[in-house]
Parts: C-alpha cells; structure tokens; sequence
C-alpha cells in the first residue's frame, strides 16, 4: 500500500508539473518580451537628456563668448570715448592758456604804453622811451602811432649807431604792415647799412624785397643772412625755394604791384 500510495503520489506531482511548466514558460517570454520596449524608451530618454545638456552647454559657451566680445567691444568703445574726451580738454586747456596769456601781454602792453604816454607828454621821454613806446604801438596792431613815435626816437637818438639799427628796422615793420612797402624797404636797408651783421633785419628786407616781385634782390638778401647764419631756419628754406624760382624765370620780366598798378 505504502509503495502504491508513493507512485501515486509521484504521478500526480509529475502531471502537476508538466501541466504548469508551459505556463511558467509563457509567463517568463511574455516578460521578456513587455520589458524590450522599456528598454528602448529609456535609452532614447538618456540620448535625448544627454543631447539636450551637450546642446544647453554649446549654447552657454556661445553666449559666454558673445558676452566676451560685447564687454571687449564696449572696452574699446570707451576708450576711444576717453581719448577724445582727453583730447578736447587738452584743446580747451590751450586754448584757455592762449587766451589768458594774451589778456595779460595785452594788459601788461596797455600799462606800459600809458606810461610812456605819460612821459611823452611831460616831455621827459628819452629817445629809448620813444623807441620803446613804438614798439608797443607795433606790437598793439597800431601802426600810424607806431611810426610817429619812431620818428621821434631816430630825431632824438644820441646812442650807438648799431642800436639806432634797430629802430630803423621796426620803423620799417611798421610801414611795411601799413602797406607801404617801398618805404619799409628804405628803412631796412639803412638798419643792415648801420649793422651789417643784422640777420633780422636782412630777413625783413628780403621778405619785403619779395613781396615786390624783386626775386633777384630777396634771393641776395637772403643769402646775406646766411653769410652770417648759415643755419639760419628763416633765410635758408626761403633762399633755396627763391633759387628755383629765379632760375624758372630768368629772362622773363615780372611787375611789381606798384609798377603794375602805375
């Protein structure tokens, strides 16, 4: 009995499990098979999120840069904003400068011809306060009283002739500037007669000389500065372009404003 109850018992534990095997077996593919989908969307979630960050940090790094050269581009913007700025006070400050120092010459200029006035009309004015009350006048644009006071002073002299040169090259500035050249021209040739070596006074007489249309004279001129200047900066540029310009029209006969006006 015992050994029937055994096969019986093993027949029925045998049919149970070939009966539920297939299932299991169904059950375990069914499994395999619902889980692939999972995979497959969770791979595409981690390359799409992977993606997007390599794109959010591609973007970043164009904006960092894009923000790099706005800041350089203002930097250089605000720079050159400063040098102007810089350049216009600098402007300004010169020319504030070139102002106040004209007020003052021109004050200082004032107060020394009301002086020289002052002894003029006393009668105590000497030949050098005549002279130097000219040269005021000269210097202050006011070139008839310029004049007559530099009369005054070559009547009065009693100094050295090579002083009195000098009078007699302002006088002849003066008529020069008053537009009348030819007795300008009188006056510088009697203050480089009085003081040969007078290099202001032969550029003077050759500048005048040139205004003339006298390009023979201005050049001799010129050249007599040099004599004693040879690096003279007024005579030299001027000799030399007026070499040029003799030798372009040697032959060639050129008026003067006086003669052509006559």
């Amino acid at each position: 009995m015992q050994i029937i109850g055994r096969d019986l018992a093993r027949e029925l534990l045998a049919s149970t499990s070939d009966e539920e095997l297939p299932e299991n077996l169904l059950i375990t593919q069914d499994n395999t098979k619902a889980e692939t989908p999972w995979v497959w969307v969770s791979a595409f979630s981690s390359g799409a999120a992977t993606w997007l960050s390599s794109a959010q940090v591609a973007r970043s790094s164009e904006v960092i840069k894009l923000n790099n050269v706005y800041e350089v581009g203002e930097l250089f913007e605000l720079g050159i904003q400063l040098s102007y700025l810089l350049l216009l006070l600098g402007l300004l400050g010169a020319g504030t400068f070139f102002v106040i120092r004209q007020v003052i010459v021109r004050r200082e200029l004032d107060l020394s011809a009301k002086e020289l006035q002052e002894q003029v009309r006393s009668g105590d004015a000497s030949a050098t306060g005549l002279f130097e009350l000219g040269a005021v006048m000269l210097r202050r644009k006011f070139y008839p009283a310029a004049t007559k006071y530099l009369l005054q002073a070559i009547d009065k002299w009693d100094g050295d002739d090579q002083d009195l040169a000098q009078v007699y090259n302002a006088l002849g500035v003066s008529y020069v500037r008053d537009g009348k050249l030819e007795k300008g021209i009188a006056q510088f040739e009697i203050a480089v007669k009085l003081q040969p070596g007078y290099v202001t006074a032969w550029n003077n007489l050759g500048d005048a000389y040139e205004k003339k249309k006298d390009l023979e004279s201005a050049l001799k001129a010129f050249e007599e500065v040099l004599l004693f200047d040879p690096n003279n900066k007024v005579a030299r540029p001027r000799r030399d372009t007026l070499k040029d310009r003799v030798k372009m029209y040697k032959g060639v006969p050129i008026k003067s404003k006086e003669r052509s006006s006559g």
